[in-house]
């Protein structure tokens, strides 16, 4: 049975966007939480496109259970790691820079990896448990870096969905960067192929835990309001996509939501074993039969994953006034 948020969550009560202050008008009525079974809406600017999560808990923690962790990437994890240095190989036009600083960077593995390729490395984690275990430089929130620490590169990969204030957010970043550093950042894409095909029972609303939701649009528009300007787009993060198609298609066919992608990271489920086996055949199936959507989601430019490279001061001043022509 599912069930709407208690009390320990709070209503939406400006109905206003949190970046561009425009109203916001209802999306999807009832979105799921596998982990809860509680139901959230997502709500729509009607200027910017930034989607919001409605209601948003007080309390986020009861969210991120173990159950949610699990194995972040599953067996795809050294391929992540890899692809992402490349995308910062290309942000920094192939040289390696000095900082990198990591928001959200869970275990550490990519901080570890970036370690390796010639970066000094920085982390900020909430739940910073395993990376410290590793003996990274970690801190739990940003406002803990000091104000002389600087970075020639950001990474947020898919961290800046989960995070409450993201305005403030922005402003850390201009702090943080150094006058030529770039700023990355990967999100699920609110406007791309998957999310509009498949509505509701998108893998990648992931509710509430994405408070937000950013499609090409509305990220460069909360970029220009901090000053940034985009550089360099990518439409892909290939697992990412494949399984935003098959898992999503099999909350269509299946009553039970995001089995297949549990099965394969490694996420502990009590689902029965014919659950859990009809699923991951299924799963395996599609996830063959998503190439070819994968592939023209990449060609469209509208793909189950946005990267953005950014840097920090140009034309755009930060003013809400400068706003609408440097989006539009």
């Amino acid at each position: 049975m599912y069930k709407r948020p208690g009390c320990a969550v709070k209503h939406h009560m400006s109905e206003k966007c949190v970046i561009c202050g425009d109203e916001l008008r209802s999306h999807y009525r009832e979105v799921l939480d596998p982990l809860t079974h509680e139901l959230f809406a997502v709500f729509r600017c009607g200027r910017c496109g930034l989607g919001h999560t409605v209601p948003q808990p007080r309390d986020l923690a009861p969210y991120y259970t173990p159950a949610y962790y699990g194995n972040r990437h599953g067996f795809t994890l050294r391929h992540c790691i890899k692809r992402r240095l490349r995308f910062v190989a290309a942000a920094m036009d192939g040289g390696t820079g000095k900082r990198l600083l990591d928001i959200g960077c869970g275990d550490g593995s990519f901080l570890l990896a970036a370690r390796e390729a010639g970066w000094e490395i920085m982390g900020t984690e909430l739940n910073p448990q395993l990376a410290l275990a590793t003996g990274l430089d970690i801190k739990e929130a940003l406002e803990q870096i000091p104000p002389s620490d600087q970075f020639d590169c950001i990474t947020m990969w898919h961290t800046l969905e989960h995070m409450r204030d993201i305005p403030s957010v922005a402003t850390q970043m201009a702090r943080l960067l150094k006058p030529a550093g770039r700023l990355i950042i990967a999100v699920p894409d609110y406007d791309g192929l998957q999310a509009n095909t498949f509505r509701e029972r998108w893998l990648h609303l992931d509710v509430p835990r994405h408070l937000y939701h950013f499609g090409a649009g509305a990220l460069q528009h909360w970029l220009a309001l901090g000053g940034f300007s985009v550089e360099r787009k990518w439409h892909q993060e290939f697992e990412y996509d494949l399984l935003g198609w098959s898992q999503s298609a099999l909350n269509y066919i299946l009553p039970y939501r995001n089995v297949f992608f549990d099965c394969i990271t490694g996420r502990r489920k009590d689902y029965s074993s014919l659950v859990t086996a009809l699923s991951f055949v299924l799963g395996s199936l599609l996830t063959v039969l998503a190439l070819p959507a994968v592939i023209m989601g990449t060609l469209l430019k509208r793909g189950g994953t946005l990267v953005i490279v950014a840097h920090y001061g140009s034309s755009f001043t930060g003013r809400r006034a400068n706003i609408q022509t440097a989006v539009s």
